[in-house]
């Protein structure tokens, strides 16, 4: 009977597919992402978020984020588990390196800078929540 290893092979597939499929932001989302530096030690991103804009799923090596505006953010991770997260202008934050969908639920924009590290400083698992710590 080689059908119950063809259903789960199946339902694995679905169950990780939306971790398999993560990608890098700017290139599933430069609506929201935007290079703006690179060299062989980080990737500085500027992200901005419309109200009530919303991304896609999308993963971020090890980075720094340096917040241009108070704002709240909305992130829901692989698996369906969600997490709000409220920043001033001016705060920066380390994040471990993760998988994300981030949406602005709120009825100002979303403006940070997002500095990703690259070589065995970004090296990471990419986690299924933000910043646990």
């Amino acid at each position: 009977m080689r059908v119950w290893p063809a259903l789960f092979g199946i339902a694995v597939y679905l169950c990780l597919a939306p971790i398999l499929s993560a990608q890098d932001a700017t290139k599933v989302d430069p609506k929201h992402y935007t290079v703006i530096s690179e060299n062989d030690q980080v990737r500085i991103l500027r992200v901005h978020y419309g109200p009530h804009e919303k991304s896609v799923m999308h993963s971020h090596p090890n980075c720094v984020a340096v917040f241009l505006s108070d704002s709240t953010t909305h992130f829901t991770f692989p698996g369906g588990k969600t997490s709000d997260m409220t920043s001033k202008a001016g705060e920066a934050l380390y994040v471990p390196a993760l998988t994300h969908l981030p949406e602005d639920p709120g009825d100002k924009p979303v403006d940070l800078i997002l500095v990703e590290l690259k070589g065995k400083a970004g090296m990471a698992k990419a986690t299924a929540t933000k910043g646990d710590k």
